[in-house]
């Protein structure tokens, strides 16, 4: 299928008179695919957001519209719906913020204080009835409430669980980060060279990226994962043990 997108990229190189070499070594993307692009093989490629990611990429160091020309690829070679766009980046890294709870319900120390007021009248009430001596007296406040803490609080030493994930890019990178919970940390974003991200905490991640030009640091140990120009993907537990994840399944976040 002729998309015109390798023709505009092919066009661009020759009149800037740069080799395909120079731009492997420009953007880590393997001769091979960039060949393939130019060429548009797109079968050769890894497809999807990755494939995009690449277009994108090739187009920005030749000075083209990156995000006009992956659009074209995958408007064109994917057949996506007309209405469907890219995802754009956000302006920010970091945690998406959270929703604020709209619970109207009595709060912890409102209900703490019902349960606890409504034990020390059944006391007082059965010691009454059973004649045997004075009321019992109730407890100050503040003892009421470090009696009930005392059985809630965590053990003191004990971690909060998860674990702590940060990012480096080392050359422009697709990055698409997952919390344990499916939300997307960084949803489907290119990492500039030498731009951070993180730290993210959770109770594990699944991670992909468009290649490996990456250092990632889980709990502040620097991870040993390979430096490639072919997407990747890992899993982190909850322990930080590193995993890698077939093709199949990395996420894509698109």
């Amino acid at each position: 299928m002729d998309t015109g997108v390798g023709n505009t990229l092919r066009e661009a190189r020759n009149r800037r008179k740069i080799s395909l070499s120079e731009v492997e070594a420009a953007t880590k993307i393997r001769l091979r695919y960039l060949r393939a692009m130019e060429n548009e093989e797109w079968d050769v490629l890894p497809g999807g957001v990755y494939t995009r990611s690449f277009v994108r990429t090739y187009a920005s160091f030749l000075g083209l519209d990156g995000e006009r020309l992956a659009g074209e690829y995958r408007d064109q070679a994917e057949g996506a719906p007309a209405g469907e766009r890219e995802p754009r980046p956000e302006p920010a890294l970091g945690s998406t913020p959270r929703p604020r709870r709209r619970g109207r319900g009595p709060s912890t120390r409102a209900w703490t204080a019902i349960v606890v007021g409504a034990l020390i009248a059944a006391l007082v009430a059965i010691s009454l009835a059973s004649g045997g001596g004075s009321p019992i007296a109730p407890l100050p406040a503040h003892g009421r409430r470090g009696a009930f803490h005392a059985r809630a609080v965590v053990p003191i030493g004990r971690a909060p669980r998860g674990v702590t994930v940060g990012l480096t890019a080392k050359a422009e990178v697709w990055v698409c980060l997952l919390a344990a919970s499916g939300r997307p940390l960084i949803d489907g974003q290119i990492l500039a060279p030498g731009a951070r991200a993180g730290p993210f905490h959770s109770g594990s991640f699944t991670l992909a990226f468009g290649n490996g030009e990456v250092a990632m640091k889980i709990d502040e140990q620097t991870a040993k994962i390979p430096l490639t120009s072919s997407p990747i993907g890992y899993t982190i537990d909850s322990s930080g043990r590193l995993g890698q994840l077939s093709e199949s399944e990395r996420p894509t976040c698109g």
